[in-house]
Parts: structure tokens; C-alpha cells; sequence
């Protein structure tokens, strides 16, 4: 407020507190108080209005704007007046031990100063936003967007009044939908409540016949459950509207012909199910006051895994990783987000045992998370040897060292692609869990081994949704492989918990050997209904706005991902959402020379010999099952 408003206020102000208490002898008096002398009541009233003065100002009662006045203000004003009478009655008490004033009137007085002060206020709120509504309905024209709200409580409410007061606004809201039948037939300020979110399409249908037609639904609530999400997706691509969140209130722009800035929706909300929520407490109890080392510290699972871990307070954290950048990055925040906890970088290669043995030796951890690998299957297809001396020789070399050096427990990172893998990559990583399940086996083995096996992890470097994500800001098109291509999503928090909740079971005594742990992940998700949601999240059309192009699968890649093997019957584990598989085992002395076999001929470069070898070695292996296989020498 500036100052000159801030003196016309306070003017204001004075007069109200000077003709209070003459209104509230009235009041109390009637035409008895004109028996009272006149100068008496004038001075009663200048002793008051002077009190009240100093009130209002020591309390600041003018930081406030009039335009926007509020119950906060409200309660300002009630402070205040309080602090004024309060002060005024021993005053006058002092002055004429308030003979000439009735006991009640100044509790009386107190509620009409109140009303004297707010209610100015508020007539001015009103007739502002009056003005405002009457301005927007006069620029009201076919450039607004009808918009449906989703969600009948407080963030609906804060849209519409952010609407309401900003008349070059975007949208024009035609009406509200629910979660639940309890507010249907009721209004949020003036805007209808029209039906819950399975009567989507009906209400567009009913809005549509009286002119009306959304061309947008924005979900105004945040914490929204998954399944009416996915309804309203579904109803959305339905109808051929654009879904979103609500937008900021920085967001709104009053040039319509731009973009309508709205917030995406959480790419978590095509999931089709509710994130699984472990026990964190126990994760807690398994990572603190402990050393960690994790490999990959810098990808996509081991940058959370250094996260979450480093919350939990470890006495040391150790993250190596191979990428200077991804290190650097990883340690940085790892600095500023924790700069009391012990920790170290070490950029290396796991695939160089020497290196590795000094690590371990110098850092002496008491539990590996090994995410280091080559993940990429058109990448890896393209160049085998680096995935076998990654994936198979790098995954060793870490187990070997764990072993020599009594680490407590070591986590193998691996993917659904291990089953019956259909890809150079998916089998390698196969061979690493059949690896580290041996050593678990192993009875002479005083460290355990625990293999954690999920499917794709929604936003990962190089994964499927950040493709889409780019070529959508590029214009399209978005490139599916195949129609019926299906995939396991599940988010970095998921991946990572049950990484750590499966470390937590695998590390007791009483756990058995040689197991996998998997995380139940529901139902597949079919790639091409990703894009067309992903295209309806960014506010756009499929096939109109955006098109969907199918380019066939790649090298190594089948339609259909498996998280258990037909010969893996599942066991219940102490939580929900985490199962327990029981892959086939090798005796450990076999499988190493299988595995120095292998190893040989990466590093000779011999890529025919590796097809044949892990034909031989993995039953499994079905590369007719994927895209046609395509390598060559690395």
C-alpha cells in the first residue's frame, strides 16, 4: 500500500474510532445519551479515537491491501480494537472513573468498531472483484478455453478465484466433476458441481448440447488416486480432450494466442497402480552408522540409491562411478544436500580387478550396491564385448572383491530382461545374477549376495519416456517399435526402495540362499497407450496435434517383457509388493570356467564365438523371440 493510500486509510480509520462511541452509547442509551453534555461525549470520543490511532499504527494495520482484505485482515482488525479498548477504559477510569459511561458500552463499542472497519474493506473487495468479473464478461470471446475441473475442494476454489480476478485469463470454467458423489449438485463459487469422474463423458456431453464444449480437463488435486487418473486418461482420450494439472498462479498469461501454460502431470500417474511403500524404518536401521559403497553411483538408480542412502546416515559413503561428469554431478549434490557426512568419489573402471581390489581394500565397506552396467539393448547388441566385460566380467570382479574382503552383504542391480532373454544384454545380466547367486550358495561364503531383478524405471537416462518427452517438444513424431510392444514401469523411488528393502531381507540369517527378489509390478503397459497418454499429458491431440509412428523392434528386443520365469514359482516375502524367485543355480566352480570362456572371447573381439557361448550357457536365451540380431566386433 503506498503511503498517501496508507494516510487516507488511517484517516479513515479515525474517524471510524471517533464515531463509534458515540454509536454505541446510542445504542445502549438510546435518546438518553443527548441528556449527557456534549463536550463530554466529543472528548470521550477525541480520547478514544486517539487511543485507537496509536493502536492501529503500532500494530501495523495498514501493511494490508484493501483489494484483497481477508479474514487474516479481519483478525487484524479484532486484535487491534481489542488492544484499543483494552487501553481506553482504564484511561478513562483514571479520568473520571467512567462515570459518565455505562459499563457496557464499551464492549459495545468493540463490535462496532469492528464492523466500521472491516466493513469498508470488504464493500471495497466486492465491488473490485465485481468490476473485474464484469470486465472479463465483457472480453469474454471464442479465445478462452472451457476448461473442466477435476476436484471439488480448495485447490478448485483457488483457481477459479485466480480466474475471476484476472480477466485476460485463458480459460473459462464450465463446471467442476468430483472424486465422490458428496458435493455433486453444489457450487464453488458459482461454478457447478456436475458429476464425479465416471460421469466425465456425460458431462461434457450435457455441456456440450448447451454450448459449452471443454477442450481441456485440468485436475486441480494434487494428491489424486491413481486409478481415477488413469479414468480420467482414458476418458480423455475418449473425448479427444487435452488433460493437465493446474497451473500455477505464475503461469497465467493474458495472451491466449500462446501456448495455455499448464503443469504436466507426474509421468508416475501412467502407472495404473499405487507406488508400493516399503518400510523405510528398517532401511534406516540396515544403511546406518555403516560404510557404503556403490558402483554407478552416477546413473539413474545408483544417483538415488546415493540419495536415500545418504538421508539414512551411513558413518561413509563411497561413490564410485566411471563418467568424470556423472561423478562429479553425484558428489556435488551429495556435498550440498549432506556436507557433514563422510563420504569419498572415485572415478574407475569395475571391469579392472586391480583397481578394484585397492578400492575395496582402502575403502573397506560393509555394503556394495553394484548398479555399474551397460544397460542399452541396441547398444549393447550392437557391441557384445563391452556388455560381457561389463555386465558379466565387471559384476565378477565386484563379487570377488566383496568375498576377499568380508563385505557384509553386495545388491546386484538387475532387470526383467534376464528372463528368458531374448538380447545380448538381458543375458548377461542373467549370467552375473546366476554368478552371485553361486557365491550365496557358497558355504564358505560369510557375505551374502541378494539379486534385486524390476523392470523399467520411468524417466531413466536413455529410457522410453524421456524419448517421447524430447521428441514431443520437438513437434513429433513419437516412435513406437511395434503395436503390441509391452514394458513393466515402475518409478526411480521404487526401484531404489526395494532395492534397499530387499538388502534389509536378504541380509538375515535365516533368508535363503540363492533367491531373486522381484517387486510385483502389476500389469504391463503397452508402449503405443504410454505415447498416446504422454501426448493427452502435454495437452495434445494423438494422431492430430502429435502422430504415433511404429518403426519395428529393434536388434535383441521382444514385444513381451517377463519379470519371472516359467520355472520361478514366487514366494510371499515379510512385505507387500515384494516377491521371491528361485532361478535355476550352477555350481560355482562350473560356472566360473563357463564365464572365463565367455570372458576370453569379449576381449578377443570374437563375436560369433560370444553368440555361441551364451546360446550354450544360457538355456534361456531366445534371440529368435526378439528383433533380428545384429553385431559387431567391439
Amino acid at each position: 500500500m503506498s503511503k498517501l493510500r496508507q494516510k487516507i486509510a488511517f484517516g479513515h480509520d479515525l474517524i471510524m474510532a471517533f464515531l463509534s462511541l458515540p454509536i454505541a452509547m446510542f445504542l445502549r442509551m438510546g435518546r438518553d445519551m443527548f441528556i449527557y453534555d456534549a463536550d463530554f461525549v466529543v472528548f470521550a470520543a477525541l480520547v478514544f479515537a486517539a487511543v485507537a490511532g496509536t493502536c492501529f499504527w503500532i500494530l501495523n494495520l495498514y501493511g494490508g491491501i484493501w483489494r484483497y482484505a481477508s479474514l487474516n485482515d479481519l483478525m487484524a482488525i479484532m486484535k487491534a480494537v481489542t488492544l484499543a479498548i483494552l487501553v481506553f477504559v482504564p484511561l478513562m477510569f483514571m479520568l473520571n472513573r467512567l462515570e459518565w459511561i455505562p459499563r457496557s458500552t464499551p464492549m459495545i463499542n468493540w463490535l462496532v468498531l469492528i464492523m466500521l472497519l472491516g466493513a469498508p474493506r470488504f464493500i471495497y473487495r466486492q465491488f473490485k472483484d465485481r468490476r473485474a468479473g464484469n470486465k472479463a464478461r465483457r472480453q469474454e470471446s471464442s479465445q478462452k478455453v472451457p476448461v473442466l475441473l477435476v476436484g471439488a475442494a480448495d485447490g478448485a476454489e483457488l483457481f477459479i478465484r485466480a480466474i475471476d480476478r484476472n480477466p485476460s485469463a485463458a480459460y473459462k470454467i464450465v463446471g467442476i466433476v468430483g472424486e465422490n458423489t458428496g458435493r455433486v449438485g453444489r457450487s464453488i463459487r458459482g461454478i457447478h458441481v456436475l458429476g464425479t469422474i465416471d460421469d466425465v463423458p456425460s458431462v461434457c456431453k450435457k455441456l456440450t448440447s448447451d454450448g459449452q464444449n471443454p477442450q481441456r480437463i485440468i485436475v486441480t488435486k494434487d494428491d489424486i488416486e491413481k486409478s481415477s487418473m488413469q479414468k480420467l486418461i482414458a476418458h480423455a482420450d475418449e473425448l479427444g480432450v487435452s488433460l493437465a494439472r493446474m497451473p500455477r498462479l505464475t503461469d497465467f498469461q493474458s495472451n491466449v494466442e500462446e501456448n495455455t501454460p499448464v503443469r504436466p502431470i507426474a509421468i508416475e500417474d501412467v502407472l495404473g497402480r499405487a507406488q508400493q511403500v516399503l518400510d523405510r524404518a528398517s532401511m534406516q536401521a540396515l544403511v546406518k552408522d555403516r560404510r557404503v559403497l556403490i558402483t554407478g553411483a552416477g546413473g539413474t538408480i545408483g544417483g538415488e540409491l546415493s540419495r536415500q542412502i545418504a538421508e539414512f546416515g551411513p558413518s561413509h559413503l563411497c561413490l564410485l562411478e566411471s563418467s568424470e561428469y556423472a561423478l562429479y554431478a553425484i558428489d556435488l549434490e551429495i556435498k550440498e544436500s549432506y556436507p557433514n557426512l563422510p563420504r569419498n568419489s572415485v572415478i574407475a573402471d569395475v571391469r579392472t580387478r586391480a583397481r578394484m581390489n585397492r578400492i575395496f581394500k582402502d575403502e573397506a565397506p560393509d555394503l556394495v550396491f553394484h548398479a555399474a552396467a551397460l544397460k542399452h539393448v541396441p547398444i549393447v547388441e550392437d557391441h557384445p564385448s563391452e556388455g560381457i566385460l561389463t555386465n558379466i566380467d565387471g559384476t565378477r570382479i565386484i563379487a570377488d572383491c566383496c568375498r576377499e574382503t568380508g563385505v557384509s552383504a553386495m545388491v546386484l542391480i538387475s532387470t526383467d530382461k534376464a528372463v528368458n532373454p531374448t538380447n545380448i544384454m538381458g543375458a548377461t545380466k542373467r549370467i552375473a545374477e546366476t554368478y552371485c547367486q553361486a557365491l550365496d550358495l557358497e558355504e564358505s561364503t560369510k557375505t551374502r549376495f541378494v539379486t534385486v531383478r524390476f523392470g523399467n524405471v520411468l524417466g531413466s537416462t536413455g529410457s522410453v519416456v524421456p524419448l517421447f518427452q524430447r521428441q514431443l517438444a520437438n513437434g513429433g513424431p513419437l516412435t513406437v517399435t511395434h503395436p503390441d510392444m509391452k514394458r513393466y514401469f515402475m518409478t526411480v523411488r521404487e526401484a531404489v526402495e526395494l532395492v534397499l528393502e530387499a538388502t534389509v531381507l536378504g541380509e538375515k540369517k535365516e533368508s535363503a540362499s540363492g533367491r531373486v527378489y522381484v517387486l510385483d509390478m502389476g500389469e504391463p503397459v503397452k508402449i503405443a497407450d504410454l505415447a498416446r497418454q504422454m501426448i493427452l499429458l502435454a495437452g495434445l491431440q494423438p494422431d492430430q496435434d502429435i502422430k504415433i509412428e511404429f518403426t519395428g523392434p529393434r536388434p535383441g528386443e521382444k514385444l513381451f517383457e517377463e519379470i519371472l520365469h516359467d520355472s520361478e514359482p514366487p514366494e510371499g516375502t515379510d512385505y507387500d509388493g515384494i516377491l521371491l524367485a528361485a532361478p535355476r543355480t550352477i555350481d560355482l566352480t562350473t560356472l566360473s570356467k563357463q564365464i572365463d570362456e565367455i570372458v576370453e572371447a569379449a576381449k578377443a573381439g570374437h563375436s560369433d564365438e560370444i553368440f555361441s557361448l551364451i546360446r550354450a550357457y544360457v538355456p534361456e536365451f531366445q534371440p529368435e523371440a526378439g528383433g533380428p540380431i545384429r553385431a559387431v566386433a567391439s
